[in-house]
């Protein structure tokens, strides 16, 4: 086998690797990281040569995007939930819904080819976050139009934040293949 050859299987298994860590973003996971530890690898045991191969400024791009996507989830979801005036208690409840209800969504989504499985995690993710805030707002003995408003509050910042993470990452993977392939 040709070096030639050995370099673009290693590198379309790098795209494959980054693209299904990219989309564990979907199940609240740090999939965004999952990329930046596959390229580092392949930076490392591939150096850059000539016209082929990822270079170490890829690397920091990606890292720089990966922290922007933690960033733009993390403020997305608070922000939405805040504004509606919640607790600590409600924030950290709707991110423990977030991680339970992207895993059930996801279950309960399986039947439905490709899409469901997505789907369902994104919106067991965003449902998981408004039984989060709401319980936790519940629980510190405010109404349930107040619940319902932060509950709701958290689940459009989920969604935003999941969002605006997915795309960033979906950035990555493209810098990526870009880099490896030409």
């Amino acid at each position: 086998m040709s070096a030639e050859f050995l370099y673009y299987t290693w590198a379309v298994l790098l795209v494959l690797v980054c693209a299904a860590s990219w989309m564990s973003v979907i199940f609240s996971l740090p999939g965004n990281w999952g990329v930046v530890a596959a390229v580092c690898l392949f930076a490392f045991l591939l150096p850059a040569e000539e016209s082929r191969g990822i270079t170490w400024g890829t690397v920091v791009v990606v890292a720089v995007l990966a922290a922007v996507g933690e960033l733009v989830e993390f403020f997305a979801g608070v922000a939405g939930a805040a504004r509606q005036g919640a607790s600590r208690r409600a924030m950290l409840l709707a991110v423990v819904g977030t991680l339970v209800g992207s895993v059930v969504g996801a279950v309960i989504g399986v039947p439905i080819p490709v899409a469901g499985l997505i789907l369902g995690a994104l919106a067991g993710g965003a449902a998981g976050a408004f039984v989060g805030a709401f319980v936790g707002e519940t629980w510190k003995g405010r109404s349930s139009e107040e619940s319902i408003a932060v509950g709701t509050g958290a689940l459009v910042g989920r969604l935003l934040g999941t969002i605006g993470k997915l795309l960033i990452g979906a950035v990555m993977v493209v810098v990526v293949a870009v880099d490896a392939f030409f």
